[in-house]
């Protein structure tokens, strides 16, 4: 059985939610029976209290265990406690900012790429990646090592007003070195997907990893061009990765793209 993910991101709760897209996605959950759900941060639109266990209700309602890493909406907008206890509200219902889920098949780990004195802008410091490294040394032999923080380290090539995370190439380039296979953010509003062959130059026996960036489950603001409303599914077998993207069609979540990409330090078998 491949391992199966649903990856959302940006719910953005306590501005402008839509009761049909919260039956819906427990809908599509229920039908595609995922093992975990991955919530890449911005699960509240202003870090307060209501919204913060209004998102967990939602994600912990839809049935399989959650990771969830913190974004930068999800700290308080106000001074002082956006710098005395930026993660208490968060901490009250999510276990850990840098959680980690660990199965047969599946590791998990989180990172907190927030940074309360920058409103947008992400930071991974070494000491997280080495952290992260050590625990997929940890992780079961063939389990798919999943990386998730909430800053894109890819983004679509028509919005640059959100920087990637800080030392992106760094960044990426420790990640890969500790074994992720996949690596999955969110933030900017659009969905990406991206396998490292496609903007790396190939060196042999490279391993594969996948990068995507989900749409935003929520929509802030509607009439702004350029911001879709979207979630991925992954299926990981030995050899592959598919990435499965739904987009909300007012009343529905629609299939609307599928991209197999490969798995390891081979290419993808024709088909």
């Amino acid at each position: 059985m491949p391992v199966r993910i649903l990856h959302v991101s940006d719910l953005h709760i306590g501005r402008r939610e839509d009761h049909d897209v919260d039956r819906a996605l427990a809908e599509l959950t229920a039908r595609l029976a995922p093992e975990l759900v991955v919530a890449t941060g911005d699960l509240t639109h202003r870090g307060r209290r209501v919204q913060h266990e209004r998102a967990a209700a939602l994600l912990s309602g839809l049935g399989p265990p959650v990771v969830a890493v913190p974004g930068n909406h999800d700290i308080p907008y106000t001074f002082p406690a956006r710098f005395t206890r930026p993660w208490a509200e968060f901490e009250r219902l999510w276990p850990d900012t840098r959680p980690v889920h660990v199965s047969d098949g599946v590791c998990v780990v989180g990172l907190n790429s927030v940074r309360p004195w920058r409103h947008q802008a992400g930071r991974v410091r070494d000491v997280q990646l080495r952290w992260a490294a050590e625990r997929f040394a940890e992780a079961p032999a063939g389990a798919l090592r999943v990386a998730a923080l909430h800053h894109q380290l890819t983004g679509a090539p028509w919005r640059t007003r959100k920087r990637p995370v800080a030392r992106r190439n760094h960044v990426l380039a420790q990640l890969l070195d500790a074994g992720a296979e996949l690596i999955l953010s969110g933030h900017t509003h659009q969905g990406t997907v991206a396998e490292r062959h496609e903007f790396e130059a190939w060196s042999t026996e490279q391993p594969a990893v996948t990068v995507s960036t989900a749409p935003g489950l929520g929509q802030p603001r509607p009439h702004r061009r350029g911001e879709a409303r979207g979630l991925v599914v992954y299926e990981a077998e030995e050899r592959e990765i598919r990435a499965s993207t739904y987009v909300w069609r007012g009343g529905e979540w629609g299939l609307t793209a599928v991209r197999r990409l490969p798995r390891g330090a081979g290419a993808l078998a024709s088909t």
